[in-house]
């Protein structure tokens, strides 16, 4: 379990964009805490300031006023350097669109943040089938994405995710290009993680038949961010 209260938390978020003569605000105050061990989601129709919630915490934007911390320190005050370290350490990613590289294997994708990192081959062998595994997938690690289901080249993206131990999952749309089976059991699978691994994810959707699976849900609208239950929670895109 990790040793801080809060893992990671946006505190009176803003950012606010500059398209022609036009200000447009993402963000409008978001508070957000997300703490060691929590699946938390983030419900919102498209354009309503998710991904740009996800880019501020991940340390990929910044935001306008307000700060973040990770691990209880502000991301406002780290340089890039230590950024990056944050990022291929201790963050992992997921995408709507799975974002694998067609010419390699299963397992090379999921080794490839391992090789970035410097880490031996050995041990990234180990720590690649390691996260396989964990998905259900060692049996295709050798399957390029394409000759790969939807859902299983999602299940790939998790395990390259992952493969790093990260603290916090950020995931933002992982479930947009499958169906609702997949979708199901994508979010399963996040729930066993926070549950048999101790890792928090914070996952973005527009889809509220998975909020169920949730500890805690927030929704978003035009920027703002609302706390909501996951039970009864109707929400259409």
């Amino acid at each position: 379990m990790n040793r801080y209260q809060r893992l990671t938390a946006a505190i009176d978020v803003t950012r606010t964009y500059r398209l022609g003569s036009e200000e447009i605000t993402a963000l409008r105050g978001v508070n957000l805490t997300v703490l060691p061990g929590q699946f938390v989601a983030i419900v919102g129709r498209s354009g309503s300031g998710k991904t740009t919630l996800l880019n501020i915490l991940a340390g990929l934007d910044r935001p306008t006023s307000g700060d973040v911390l990770f691990e209880e320190r502000s991301v406002m005050a780290m340089g890039e350097r230590e950024l990056l370290e944050i990022r291929r350490h201790k963050l992992g990613f997921v995408f709507q669109s799975f974002g694998l590289l067609p010419l390699l294997s299963a397992l090379e994708n999921v080794e490839l943040p391992l090789r970035i990192a410097g880490v031996k081959a050995r041990e990234r062998a180990v720590r690649a089938r390691e996260a396989l595994e964990i998905v259900g997938l060692w049996a295709r690690a050798r399957h390029r994405p394409y000759e790969l289901s939807g859902g299983e080249q999602q299940r790939v993206a998790i395990a390259r995710a992952i493969v790093n131990n990260p603290p916090l999952l950020l995931a933002d749309e992982p479930t947009g290009e499958l169906d609702s089976v997949n979708a199901r059991a994508i979010f399963g699978l996040f729930k066993e993680m926070v549950q048999e691994r101790g890792i928090s994810v914070l996952a973005a959707t527009h889809d509220s038949a998975l909020l169920e699976m949730a500890d805690e849900v927030k929704e978003i609208r035009d920027g703002v961010l609302h706390d909501q239950a996951a039970q009864g929670l109707r929400f259409r895109d």
